[in-house]
């Protein structure tokens, strides 16, 4: 579909004017509720990250995906019980279709945490990454990157709650040493040639904030007011961000998590991109943060199919072994035994 004019961008959101007196940091208040309860999605700039930095991690990237695959499967998430390495093209999915791309799966690095009896299963969540042992710089640039935008998105997380009219540190406490950030190395090769698009299928991230960093290729797409999904042109040098399932929990709907996709590049064409999850730590219980506009929240999205529960990890679990089936199967089938029982959000 062809976007009309009021979709043709995002909201563009300049992190920087926190800094630059009270009424600049007004007009971001306001421009930061608009998005986040309208539209769920805004391009942000101002983030401090340097072009160095980008460069840096986009360097490390590329020089991945061209290693030879022998090398990128020496690095197979199949071997990894915490669903960390890199999965090959069509072996992820979404809503049980495969996505056409390959990955690399990075995330706090911690020793493993086998849960004990009576732990929570998503404590196998928690756990080393596989690193190529041929691209030392890429795992300098990747920790570098987790550490960076985690002071980012903690900074426009304080300013989002602020421009509702929320404690601005209500959340400082599930967050911390112990969160759970994580990104994703993502190479979309083009077109499968069976007639399909889906790079990634239709979905809500489950976590706080997505901070994309995307390519000029394009192909993500956000459902918008109009019930459609409209193209996100990639803006140099700005985030996407979106709002996870945690946050519209947190203020019962107020704030929304957006649905979204992206749609793989024609021909050969290949696009690449790194998401990166701002999420608390695994055993947070997300309490509801007061503000003044609790009275007009509509409720939490409902989906039989997607319950959300209490505890941030069981949500990540449960969406690791939907979409990590080789994963799930090697090292986890008690668990996806469970997965096909009736459940009920707690």
């Amino acid at each position: 579909m062809t976007n009309t004019e009021s979709y043709a961008q995002l909201p563009i959101i300049d992190l920087s004017a926190a800094d630059r007196g009270p009424q600049a940091r007004r007009l971001l208040h306001a421009q930061l509720h608009n998005a986040a309860h309208q539209v769920g999605f805004f391009q942000l700039t101002g983030h401090g990250v340097t072009e160095a930095e980008t460069e840096a991690l986009k360097r490390a990237m590329h020089d991945f995906f061209a290693l030879p695959e022998p090398a990128r499967l020496a690095l197979d998430n199949v071997n990894s019980p915490h669903f960390r390495g890199y999965t090959r093209i069509g072996d992820e999915r979404t809503a049980g279709a495969r996505d056409w791309r390959d990955q690399l799966d990075i995330g706090a690095e911690r020793p493993s945490h086998v849960p004990a009896p009576g732990e929570p299963a998503y404590w196998w969540l928690q756990g080393p990454n596989q690193w190529p042992a041929a691209l030392p710089e890429l795992r300098t640039a990747a920790l570098n990157w987790i550490e960076r935008l985690s002071a980012v998105a903690e900074r426009l997380l304080h300013e989002l709650l602020a421009s509702i009219g929320a404690p601005p540190r209500f959340y400082d406490g599930i967050f911390g040493a112990e969160a759970h950030p994580q990104l994703k190395m993502v190479r979309y090769p083009g077109s499968s040639g069976e007639g399909d698009d889906q790079g990634v299928g239709v979905h809500k991230d489950y976590g706080f904030l997505t901070l994309l960093l995307q390519d000029q290729v394009g192909g993500l797409q956000v459902l918008r007011e109009d019930g459609e999904y409209h193209d996100v042109p990639p803006l140099p040098g700005a985030f996407v961000v979106n709002l996870g399932e945690l946050l519209e929990v947190a203020t019962n709907g107020y704030l929304v998590a957006t649905s979204h996709r992206v749609v793989s590049p024609p021909g050969a064409t290949e696009r690449f991109s790194v998401p990166f999850f701002y999420n608390p730590r695994l055993d947070a219980r997300i309490a509801p943060v007061p503000f003044p506009y609790a009275s007009d929240a509509p409720g939490v999205t409902a989906d039989p199919a997607n319950p959300l529960f209490a505890e941030y990890g069981r949500n990540e679990l449960k969406g690791k072994l939907r979409a990590h089936p080789l994963v799930a199967a090697r090292h986890h089938a008690e668990l996806l035994l469970r997965e096909t029982q009736p459940v009920m959000s707690a």
